[in-house]
């Protein structure tokens, strides 16, 4: 008899793993860069006749998140500015300069949730503290949820994208090329692995 009730109650356990995490707590993830499932893209009119796109390689992260209570979620991304990639070596040495990015004074860039709003059907927004080139500003991100589950490794993990956009001179960003280009747009992709 003992052996019966302690094999029901192990395949129960066994078919009810996501009942058993969305009743629990914001649970914390830390953002897999080391897999790249995750990246920083952004893009700027080059002009008002093109576009430049690029990324960050470089970056790290973690987050908390409760699909029962999204307001108790919280994110921190840390940046290493020097890793942007247009994919064009002398642009991306200009993109470091001065004129832009400014990477040797300002080699970090990093983002602080302050609230989370829940939007329903999997949307929400982010409210935070962006700093970058030795500015900090408040920025709204519209995020989307993906998807959450168990992986093939053993793992849990959680994924979302995110948008957002701020004006360059808002962050000390010297270099004017027109009102077109006064915008950079950020898309962000976020995998994260839940913590044991």
């Amino acid at each position: 008899m003992k052996k019966h009730l302690i094999a029901a109650l192990m395949s129960t356990a066994m078919l009810t793993p996501m009942f058993a995490t969305s009743t629990a707590n914001a649970a914390d993830y830390v953002i897999d860069t080391q897999g790249a499932h995750a990246f920083i893209q952004f893009k700027v009119s080059h002009l008002g006749y093109s576009f430049v796109m690029g990324r960050f390689n470089d970056f790290s992260g973690d987050f908390s998140f409760d699909s029962k209570d999204v307001g108790k979620g919280n994110i921190k991304v840390n940046i290493n500015t020097t890793s942007v990639d247009s994919n064009h070596a002398e642009r991306d040495k200009h993109l470091r300069s001065a004129d832009f990015l400014n990477t040797d004074k300002f080699p970090q860039a990093s983002f602080k949730s302050t609230s989370v709003e829940d939007k329903g059907e999997g949307k929400f927004v982010v409210n935070g503290d962006f700093t970058f080139n030795g500015v900090t500003k408040p920025i709204v991100i519209d995020a989307v949820m993906i998807g959450e589950g168990d992986d093939p490794w053993g793992g849990y993990r959680a994924g979302f994208t995110g948008t957002t956009s701020f004006k360059m001179k808002d962050y000390g960003i010297k270099m004017d090329l027109g009102p077109a280009s006064a915008n950079v747009e950020l898309e962000l992709v976020v995998e994260g692995i839940k913590k044991s």
